[in-house]
């Protein structure tokens, strides 16, 4: 009889494909995976809309939000150093159906909040917002104590 030795690893990482398969099966087929959570308003998935994308250079932080059919009156943009919220609600595409039976509702609607943590503290007077189809693009000035500072090194 062959002696087999516990292997705590390989546990592990039974359990991380066992809870991969569960999200795959909950998410449906169409290949999103359990780890591309930023669609929109779905129960499961609201706390990550809008999906962004977050950069930086030594002078700027750059956010851009995908966020198509948003009333931008409904937007509401607040900053404290590094943190960022933004708040806003998608209107459903028509209220004049009536439908009985859906087969299918992937375009969700409704109030959303996402906040996120910025890579370095920001100005928040000094931020500039733009909503164009269907893209909210920020740009946040850092703050002089989050840029990069050059320090000069004396030879003797």
């Amino acid at each position: 009889m062959a002696t087999r030795i516990w292997d705590p690893f390989r546990e592990m990482e039974q359990v991380r494909r066992e809870v991969e398969r569960i999200f795959d099966e909950s998410l449906g087929e169409g290949g999103l995976g359990p780890w591309s959570w930023g669609f929109p308003l779905s129960a499961r998935r609201s706390r990550v809309y809008p999906p962004l994308n977050i950069s930086e250079d030594k002078d700027h932080v750059y956010l851009q939000a995908l966020a198509p059919g948003l009333d931008p009156g409904t937007i509401d943009i607040s900053v404290l150093q590094n943190q960022l919220r933004i708040t806003g609600e998608k209107q459903a595409l028509s209220e004049d159906i009536k439908a009985e039976t859906f087969h299918r509702s992937e375009r969700g609607s409704g109030h959303f909040t996402r906040t996120i943590m910025l890579p370095a503290d920001v100005q928040s007077d000094k931020v500039q917002a733009e909503y164009k189809n269907g893209v909210l693009m920020l740009s946040l000035p850092k703050s002089e104590a989050a840029k990069p500072k050059q320090i000069a090194v004396s030879v003797e």
